[in-house]
């Protein structure tokens, strides 16, 4: 890891959100200063993203929590976009539908896991049954407090099975919420996002700053880490998780796998054979039955 390891939530500890500035940028000024080293992460997740999906050994589980107007579509538009869409899955976890309902609730999750080689990233995730449902007694305390334990076995299954799961909680303030969704006001093209419920959610702030201060603290392990990403600054928050992503990937050591062919052999018959030998049929290709 790198300097943003800092923003990790260490196994055991407590978290304080109020202890942590949402509005930190280090020693960057600007979107204009960060922009170029985006960029050369983004390469880098490519790149990996390519080498996992070829070796097809290990999995990428990135989850996205906070509240809202915290970035969480944005994190994945500007960051996350530099992936390949073929081994990438992004899916958005609403109001359990009555299917979902009628199964644990891990259960819409699970399914919807990465395959070995593969990248799945949760807009929202399994936390929402420790959060909302906390927040709104929709569970009983002595059922959504069993939660965090199975979260962590959850979670350990998919590491034991070779999945990478990196979960990111976008730290923003009140004012910059309340910001955000005047933003969203102001711009025709942001109505769509808008809400009352966003207005009405707010009012909870601090009963939710207490239900993600618990899952944050309960559910940080060595295996599926939380990061806590200062997101006042959208573009220190894209910086922040492109950074973590990119090297937690690298330190897995993946490999590109060997050749299924022998390739000196492919390489001495074919390599020099030009468009018109294979029209020609000088491949020796196999003759269609007339």
């Amino acid at each position: 890891m790198n300097c943003f390891e800092a923003f990790q939530v260490k196994p055991g500890s407590k978290v304080k959100l109020d202890k942590i500035d949402p509005g930190f940028k280090d020693c960057y000024k600007n979107r204009e200063e960060t922009d170029p080293i985006i960029k050369k992460l983004d390469e880098r997740i490519h790149d990996q993203q390519y080498l996992m999906y070829a070796e097809h050994k290990h999995s990428l589980l990135i989850c996205l929590q906070g509240r809202d107007a915290a970035g969480k579509d944005g994190t994945i538009n500007h960051v996350l976009g530099a992936m390949n869409p073929q081994g990438c899955s992004v899916t958005s976890f609403k109001q359990p539908s009555k299917e979902e309902s009628a199964h644990d609730f891990l259960w819409r999750c699970h399914k919807v896991t990465p395959a070995q080689g593969h990248v799945a990233i949760f807009n929202r995730s399994h936390y929402e049954d420790v959060l909302i449902q906390r927040v709104h007694s929709m569970a009983p305390k002595r059922v959504w407090s069993k939660r965090y334990e199975h979260i962590n076995h959850f979670e350990k299954l998919l590491s034991d099975h070779g999945t990478l799961i990196l979960k990111f909680f976008l730290h923003i303030d009140a004012d910059e919420q309340l910001k955000r969704f005047k933003q969203r006001i102001d711009d025709p093209t942001r109505h769509w996002k808008i809400s009352e419920s966003d207005y009405t959610e707010a009012g909870y702030w601090d009963s939710y700053t207490s239900a993600f201060e618990d899952a944050l603290s309960k559910c940080s392990t060595s295996y599926a880490p939380w990061f806590v990403i200062p997101a006042n600054h959208k573009w220190f928050r894209n910086l922040a998780v492109a950074s973590i992503v990119a090297d937690a990937m690298e330190a897995l050591k993946m490999h590109f796998p060997a050749p299924s062919v022998d390739i000196k052999k492919i390489k001495k018959k074919y390599h020099k054979l030009d468009k018109r030998d294979i029209e020609e049929g000088l491949v020796n290709a196999p003759q269609k039955n007339k």
